[in-house]
This record gives structure tokens, sequence and C-alpha cells, in this order.
């Protein structure tokens, strides 16, 4: 080959083809010649979402095979094992919601709702308590907690949290939203009616709760703020978190998560505060779920980072 070919050839350009089929009838629904090998996995779905309105980015779900698990987005696409000609299998993941507004709307929810049974709004108690106010000074405090834990949560999912994933599927917000609204009514129920009866071992059991559940809070806010400043904004990247010089931040010397592990502790000092059932119940299947995601967190974490600190568990210190 003469130098000037050989020159020329090396400056080619090289395309991919790519075939993006059902996963599950293995129908074509889409072919896209010509794409760049530096093209990402999201930018082939802005491709596909231009031929299938109805499947816009964040309801695609992109595999190599067809019960494989997801394409992250900022995948390369001359960076899998394919060919120049890559078959995608594609999965509609349903309408999809943001972050953003399921946490706003799951959180105000227990906010209003907790505020009803406070000031014991008609309908609630029967008319001669309408409006009437708790003679216990445990059940103003205990407004004053709840209240001043979801104003928290609100603000930092409008300032402080930084979401990996823009979107999530939209019936995730009914079963959230049940959740969350459903235990305020519960615990607000009872802790606000009018027969309540204070805890057993009175002030002294409501202040122990109390310096419980504003450490914890504090806690809870000092994680999340050491967690934001790990991912700078607009990024997906993941860092080892490790303790700062703010003294709550030092749990992470034990604990991958201490965000839940502060997040259980405040409603256990809140279920302390008022000797009320539902809290205790909505602590336990709480500390349930975060544990899950703990778990979760703590693999991907090993999985991810060799180095990872070896002494850390999940959600609780030494144990799990």
């Amino acid at each position: 080959m003469p130098p000037k070919a050989a020159k020329k050839h090396k400056k080619a350009v090289l395309f991919f083809e790519v075939e993006i089929l059902d996963a599950k009838t293995r129908e074509r629904l889409c072919f896209l010649d010509k794409v760049e090998p530096q093209a990402t996995i999201v930018e082939i779905k802005n491709l596909f979402a231009k031929t299938h309105p109805q499947w816009y980015p964040a309801r695609q779900s992109l595999r190599l095979d067809p019960k494989g698990k997801s394409l992250k987005d900022e995948d390369i696409l001359q960076k899998l094992p394919v060919g120049t000609t890559a078959t995608l299998y594609f999965r509609d993941l349903g309408a999809q919601i943001s972050w953003v507004t399921v946490f706003l709307t799951e959180y105000a929810g227990p906010l209003f709702i907790y505020l009803l049974f406070y000031f014991r709004v008609p309908f609630l108690y029967g008319r001669r308590h309408d409006f009437t106010s708790s003679r216990h000074a445990v059940v103003h405090l205990a407004c004053i907690c709840h209240s001043f834990h979801y104003v928290k949560r609100l603000l930092e999912t409008l300032f402080v949290h930084r979401f990996s994933h823009g979107t999530m599927p939209l019936r995730n917000i009914f079963k959230n939203c049940a959740y969350y609204w459903g235990f305020a009514a519960w615990m607000a129920y009872y802790i606000n009616h009018p027969l309540y009866t204070p805890p057993t071992y009175g002030a002294q059991q409501v202040k122990l709760a109390l310096a419980i559940f504003v450490i914890c809070q504090l806690g809870n806010f000092s994680i999340h703020m050491a967690l934001r400043d790990l991912r700078p904004a607009g990024s997906k990247t993941r860092k080892i978190p490790y303790p700062t010089k703010n003294p709550f931040t030092w749990l992470f010397l034990l604990v991958s998560c201490p965000n839940y592990t502060y997040e259980v502790g405040s409603w256990i000092g809140f279920a302390i505060m008022t000797q009320c059932l539902p809290v205790a119940l909505f602590s336990l299947v709480g500390f349930t779920q975060m544990t899950i995601w703990a778990k979760g967190k703590h693999r991907s974490y090993l999985k991810e980072f060799h180095d990872y600190p070896p002494l850390r568990m999940p959600i609780i210190p030494f144990l799990l």
C-alpha cells in the first residue's frame, strides 16, 4: 500500500451499527447506523427516543443480554464486549418521575397530616374536642420534633441531596406515600388523642429521648453534608466516605451508612419520648428497610473499592 493510502487508512473513522431488540419478543425496534464508537449509552437512548418518542431515555433499560443487567448511561459503546454491529436489548421501565418530586411529596404529606391531628380538626376526635389543645407538654414537644424532622428532610431534598439517578418508576410514589402518610396518621392519631397518657417515667424519660432525637438529627444532617461534598454537582462520581473534622461523621469509622444509623436513632428517641406503639413499629419497619439498603451499599463499596476500610459494618457498629 502506498504511503499516502496508508495515511488515509489511519484517519478513517470507524462507525458502529446498533440494533435494538425487544428483550421479551426479540422484535427489532430500531436500527442505528453510523454510530460513533465513543457514543455513550445515554446518547444511544436519545437516538432511540427519536424513533420511539413514547420511550424517553429515563424510561429505557438497554442491556447486552435479554435477562442481563442494565447498562449504565455513561458506558461507552466501543468499550462494551460487542462487535462493530452491536445488539442491545430494550426493556420498558414504565412511566418515570423525578426523585425530587417523590421525596417532596412523601415528606410533605406526614408534615401536613400530623398537624391535622395536632390541631384536632373536626371529625377526628369528636365535636367537643374540635380545635382543643392537649394539656400534656410532651404532646407539643412531639409535634415540634416531628415537624422539625420533615421540614429538615424537605430542605435537604431541595438544597443538599445529589441524586445519582434522576428518576424512579412512577408507581413508587404511591407505595412510598402510603408508607409515610399512613404511619404519620396512625402515630399522630394516638399521640394527639384526648385520652393520650404521658410516658411512664415522666420528664426524665422525655428529656433523655429528646437528647437522643436531637443528637441523631444533627448526626444525620452532618452525614448528608459529608456525602454531598463527595460528589460534585452534576456528576456520578463515587468515592469512599471518610470522617471529617465534624465529630458526628466519626461514625464512618465503624459503619458504611451512618445516615441510616442516625435516622433509626432519631425514631427510637421519638418512640421513647411518646411511648407510642405505632412509632415503635414505624421505627422497626424503617430499620428493616434501611438495613437492606445499607447492606446493598456496603456490598457496592466492597466491590468497587479494594481498599475499603475492613472494620466497617453496614449500619450497626460491630454487629450488622
